[in-house]
């Protein structure tokens, strides 16, 4: 896992309202972050998902994943090294709608 994922992991596990589980298959995919309760896949994007036809891969990723009802949540990693408990309080909210 990259650093930012570490951060974001630490802070998710800390937490007891939703249940994530990181680095979960599923298809031909990895999920950085998956909670199968609000069905909410949640991935940390750096530079590298600026490069090359990554958007165009990512953007074909997020459509088979919400093809079987699975919301995807991009969240760049340099908001999660400023600050990983503010994107923890804001995926809360989010699972618990």
């Amino acid at each position: 896992m990259s650093l930012p994922e570490v951060l974001l992991w630490r802070e998710l596990r800390r937490q007891s309202e939703v249940k994530f589980r990181r680095q979960h298959p599923i298809g031909r995919y990895v999920l950085d972050f998956y909670c199968a309760s609000a069905k909410i896949c949640v991935e940390i994007d750096g530079i590298a998902h600026e490069m090359g036809d990554r958007a165009r891969r990512d953007a074909a990723r997020d459509e088979w994943l919400g093809d079987r009802g699975i919301e995807v949540l991009r969240i760049p990693a340099s908001d999660v090294l400023k600050s990983p408990s503010e994107i923890v309080e804001a995926l809360m909210r989010t699972c618990r709608r």
